[in-house]
């Protein structure tokens, strides 16, 4: 019966996991499309420039500048806020990996998880390596 009961978790899990590497993926995807086309409809009938290089402001690099860039429907800000849902997805999957492993008790894969997820929020926030 308890081994019945844990197939059934692990089921559950696989499908969670899943689901959110498939949402997560998409909703991406929907975010930079939109992000695309706002900035396809602003620029249609600009000609690029490609001898100087303008670069962006560090603060629209920032997370509260990506969020704010979006927020004011800036097509740049959109395709960031998508490339972020992007690279937020893994990241969710193994916080939900976390949980899983907690509920199942299974320390060994708590703690193996939990430095992979301190890898990766590392590396995010400091830019790696």
């Amino acid at each position: 019966m308890a081994q019945d009961r844990r197939a059934g978790m692990d089921r559950m899990l696989a499908t969670i996991l899943r689901y959110t590497l498939r949402i997560g993926v998409m909703a991406s995807a929907v975010v930079v499309l939109a992000g695309g086309v706002l900035d396809l409809a602003n620029n249609a009938f600009t000609l690029a420039d490609y001898r100087t290089f303008h670069a962006t402001s560090t603060y629209s690099r920032t997370l509260p500048g990506i969020f704010e860039n979006a927020l004011a429907l800036n097509s740049y800000g959109i395709i960031q806020l998508g490339l972020l849902v992007l690279v937020a997805t893994p990241v969710l999957r193994v916080l939900f990996s976390v949980i899983a492993f907690a509920i199942e008790r299974d320390i060994l894969y708590v703690v193996a998880t939990l430095i992979v997820l301190g890898v990766l929020l590392y590396s995010l926030f400091t830019g790696g390596v």
